[in-house]
């Protein structure tokens, strides 16, 4: 059970970090609330000390051991590892999708680059659609239908999230548009870092990501009524008001260089009434069959995971050589800054 000192903390870090879905989650109740808060929290927690730190590898790793102990049940003393452990514990939470999320931010240290949509895809399912699945676990939800709708949600925010922060990406050195597109447009990335700059290419960039989220988002939506009816709104506010800071981008003429799209409580407000209407219509349509779409097929690894009750997967190849490259080369730096 989680402790109410930890639960108090997790609601502060949320309530002051991540304002869309602080406001999403005041429409779920609070069952799956409360655990979700929990989650977002350490996810934020973990995003931030790889994002923003000074040592990327080493945040990493340490998360690596954090994550270890609370799946021993020896959490590490603080509020968002003992409340954590608290959901592993109370929802059996695969430990495969925090390891998902652990490699999309081993490869944010790593400053990974991806060639092309399907590798943004592959990032967008480890650090948005993890977290999707692991709220689906909070609402009990198995059914692998349901799962693949949520994964395509979590993409969907995700290419929203780096469509919107294209320049203050770059102006950190980071890139995360498909590199392919910047052949096709015949722009040197290196160059486009350097010197950042809404140019009609680069804005057809951003509209080629929003149209793709977009398309997710729609899809999206016909697993929404695959959830518990009482978590639904939360679920369909969530998808409105990221989709809204997708329009603020349009509205900007998709220049997320010289500025930054944001959106108002009060627009907000308006997309929980959205929410609202489309929760009660979804108690009286039939279910789309779009529930039924085979999930992308960089997301069917997580929906595997979920699905697959009682049968306990270990760290994939994949994720434990991205750590045991990060492990190297945190040992050689620290050779090379204490020489004997």
């Amino acid at each position: 059970m989680i402790r109410e000192d930890d639960l108090n903390h997790c609601r502060e870090a949320i309530r002051t970090g991540s304002y869309s879905f602080h406001a999403a989650s005041r429409l779920l109740p609070a069952a799956v609330r409360d655990p979700a808060l929990v989650l977002y929290a350490f996810c934020r927690l973990a995003d931030d000390e790889v994002d923003e730190g000074d040592h990327k590898r080493r945040a990493v790793l340490s998360l690596q051991d954090r994550l270890d102990a609370i799946y021993a049940g020896r959490p590490k003393d603080a509020p968002e590892d003992r409340a954590f452990a608290a959901v592993v514990e109370e929802f059996d939470m695969p430990k495969a999708l925090p390891d998902a999320l652990l490699e999309g931010l081993a490869w944010d240290a790593q400053d990974r680059r991806y060639a092309d949509l399907s590798g943004v895809r592959d990032y967008s399912a480890r650090v948005a659609s993890a977290v999707g699945v692991m709220m689906c676990v909070l609402m009990r939800v198995r059914d692998a239908d349901a799962l693949a709708r949520a994964c395509d949600l979590g993409v969907a925010m995700q290419l929203t999230n780096i469509a919107r922060d294209i320049g203050e990406d770059a102006r950190a050195g980071r890139i995360y548009l498909p590199l392919d597109w910047f052949d096709e447009a015949g722009m040197d990335v290196a160059a486009f870092l350097a010197d950042p700059q809404a140019t009609p290419d680069v804005r057809r960039m951003a509209r080629r990501l929003l149209a793709e989220a977009k398309r997710l988002y729609l899809r999206s939506e016909a697993g929404v009524p695959a959830l518990p009816r009482t978590s639904r709104m939360g679920i369909y506010a969530a998808r409105f008001i990221y989709a809204g800071i997708g329009h603020e981008v349009r509205r900007a003429g998709h220049d997320s260089i010289t500025h930054r799209a944001r959106t108002s409580k009060a627009q907000k407000i308006g997309w929980m009434g959205q929410a609202m209407l489309r929760t009660g219509a979804s108690l009286i349509t039939p279910r789309s069959p779009i529930l039924h779409a085979r999930p992308l097929d960089e997301v069917a690894f997580l929906v595997d995971a979920a699905s697959r009750e009682g049968r306990p997967m270990g760290r994939t190849a994949a994720l434990l050589d991205v750590l045991a490259q990060l492990q190297r080369q945190d040992d050689d730096i620290g050779q090379h800054s204490n020489p004997v």
